[in-house]
């Protein structure tokens, strides 16, 4: 780096009311960097030169609100043309010519009666405004172009170079689906070209991966207007996939003592109520009325596990207390929101709940941590941990949440695990560890949670005997670890590619007899390995064998194994392993011996 260009993190540069930023006088000009900070501006800044380049294009468009995301940003506008994916490279290219043009970027301070006049004839603006307490609004203006925001903005947009339009999709104005749709763009910046080219390879990777195009390929599942958004329909391949991975976690909870539950997927408002969840979660909810009386779809598992405790006196010899249930939820989802496997309105929590005694907090965390990290490694996935704080709609007072956060943070600092805070993010009924998990493509996904939480054992007064003989408040934790089957089972779609690892494949095993002189002792082996409870099929169609090979290669499956006249004679296979891309011949009975290795390599 040049001597005379000045490095800087957004904490150390000066906001001018003129400009974004403004350089020491020493400095001839500035260097933009990777960092959180620096992202933010130079993605906030780049979202108004896409804007700006829109509003050349189309000079009737008007906009709405163009924020900075997770990894990147967008801008909702109206316009009266389509604009589909082919426009976007039209709109990159006005976008580097209006960055070449070297404009200065202003910043200018109104009342809110000023701007509410200078935005008069623009109904967006005016929606935004509403949005808007009184007192001054900034806007930023390059050129002929200009906009409510509050900033930072780099200074001109020539220090914008390194940008890309990722996808045009549709938005409800405010989020609201019986407001106006809106055209919305996506599109990523940084402040390197290397940086950008890495992040668009990843998007290129992503689209390869994704579990909607892979579901449909590898017929996992599928979606059908006739019944609904948002509600999955799981074909055989993947609910083999499914069920391995329900039966894997059972036997794992069962020997952590855990007991099985199970809960009613319908449950009297009045129950609702008392939890909070009608006040503080039910526009989340569903509601139906049966015999004039209002009930609520569960969208959590946690009301049931309390009866079950409530259905018997428990003592503190009985603690802790372990329920779990593979428990289908509703919620309420926007049919914007709504995403493959990601984001629908059924799915299945892989949940628990314990009741404990505060003095049991610590060591149920560890074990479950110790359980998180246990499948989490099974996968191949890398986590990190968020404590996430009492939101702004919450139920219990301030000691009782100060309790539960302290039970969480003394849980993890006496363990020396690191760990972030999300200031506000916890439940509305108490604080929670949020498990984030890292994907092949360095992709976080939040997908486990552990909630402390002591106001539902007070709402439904819950007690157990202690040693004294007096009754005693339980604690209850809330935990998922996968989250739900749905979402955990789409990230491992993409994160593996859907090269599913053998001992959750839908099919593990493909046997590609040669010729019809093979086919009895191909049947004969996908016999022996269904006893050991592997899914095996023997493709013996009337095609060439190259095109049998191809089929299973295309559908992904751990392992071919072709026989011919030798693997007859000898017993024995001829083995295509598609994971280690090895292909050798193996006698039958290391065949099953290598089979049985592979499965009991999982031990969650």
């Amino acid at each position: 780096m040049r001597e005379d260009i000045l490095a800087y993190k957004i904490g150390d540069v000066i906001i001018d009311t003129q400009s974004a930023v403004q350089k020491p006088q020493n400095a001839k000009d500035i260097y933009f960097d990777n960092s959180p900070d620096a992202l933010e501006i130079i993605r906030h800044s780049t979202a108004h030169l896409m804007a700006h380049a829109i509003k050349r294009l189309y000079p009737e468009a008007k906009f709405f609100v163009g924020p900075v995301i997770e990894d990147g940003f967008y801008y909702d506008f109206r316009v009266n043309s389509k604009i589909g994916e082919e426009d976007l490279k039209t709109i990159e290219h006005e976008m580097q010519k209006i960055a070449n043009e070297k404009l200065p970027i202003l910043k200018n301070s109104y009342t809110k009666q000023e701007i509410v006049k200078k935005f008069e004839n623009d109904d967006l603006k005016q929606e935004v405004l509403l949005r808007i307490p009184e007192g001054a609004v900034t806007t930023y203006k390059q050129g002929d172009f200009e906009d409510l925001c509050r900033g930072a903005h780099v200074p001109n947009t020539k220090y914008l170079r390194f940008f890309k339009l990722t996808r045009v999709s549709g938005a409800y104005l405010g989020g609201d689906e019986k407001r106006e749709m809106l055209t919305r763009i996506y599109g990523t910046a940084f402040a390197d070209k290397q940086s950008l080219a890495e992040h668009i390879a990843m998007i290129e990777e992503a689209k390869k991966r994704d579990h909607r195009k892979l579901g449909t390929e590898l017929k996992l599942f599928t979606f059908d207007d006739e019944i609904g958004g948002g509600l999955p329909v799981w074909l055989p391949n993947g609910a083999r996939l499914r069920s391995k991975l329900e039966r894997l976690l059972f036997r794992a909870q069962r020997l952590r003592g855990y007991q099985p539950v199970r809960g009613p997927e319908l449950l009297k408002s009045d129950a609702w109520k008392i939890s909070g969840h009608y006040q503080n979660y039910g526009e989340n909810m569903y509601f139906t009325t049966i015999d004039e009386t209002e009930y609520g779809i569960k969208p959590m598992n946690c009301l049931g596990h309390i009866k079950v405790f409530q259905n018997d006196v428990r003592s503190y010899r009985d603690l802790p207390l372990k329920f779990f249930e593979y428990g289908v939820v509703h919620r309420h989802e926007k049919s914007g929101v709504l995403h493959g496997l990601f984001r629908v309105r059924e799915f299945t929590q892989d949940d628990a709940h314990i009741f404990c005694s505060p003095e049991q907090i610590e060591e149920n965390i560890l074990e479950i941590l110790n359980f998180v990290d246990k499948i989490m490694n099974s996968f191949g996935f890398t986590y990190e941990m968020e404590i996430s704080t009492k939101p702004a709609k919450a139920i219990g007072d301030d000691a009782i949440w100060e309790r539960a956060t302290k039970g969480l943070k003394n849980a993890l600092d006496k363990n020396g695990l690191k760990y972030g805070i999300d200031e506000g993010g916890g439940a509305f009924y108490g604080p929670k560890i949020d498990i984030k998990i890292t994907d092949a493509l360095k992709r976080k996904w939040q997908c486990g949670t552990i909630q402390v939480d002591f106001n539902l054992p007070e709402r439904f007064d819950l007690s157990y005997i202690d040693a004294n003989n007096e009754k005693a408040r339980p604690v209850m934790i809330h935990r998922a670890i996968l989250g739900s089957f749905e979402r955990f089972i789409g990230i491992l779609t993409e994160h593996t590619g859907g090269e599913f690892p053998f001992f959750i494949a839908p099919t593990a095993i493909v046997i590609i007899p040669i010729g019809d002189a093979h086919l009895n002792y191909s049947k004969e082996l996908a016999s022996e390995l269904a006893v050991l409870d592997v899914d095996v099929e023997v493709s013996s169609k009337n095609e060439s064998l190259n095109k049998r090979i191809r089929t299973a290669e295309k559908q992904k499956v751990p392992m071919i194994l072709v026989i011919g006249d030798e693997e007859v004679n000898t017993k024995s296979v001829a083995l295509r392993d598609r994971r280690e891309r090895k292909q050798y011949n193996l006698a039958k009975e290391n065949l099953f011996q290598l089979i049985k290795e592979k499965i009991g390599e999982v031990h969650f």
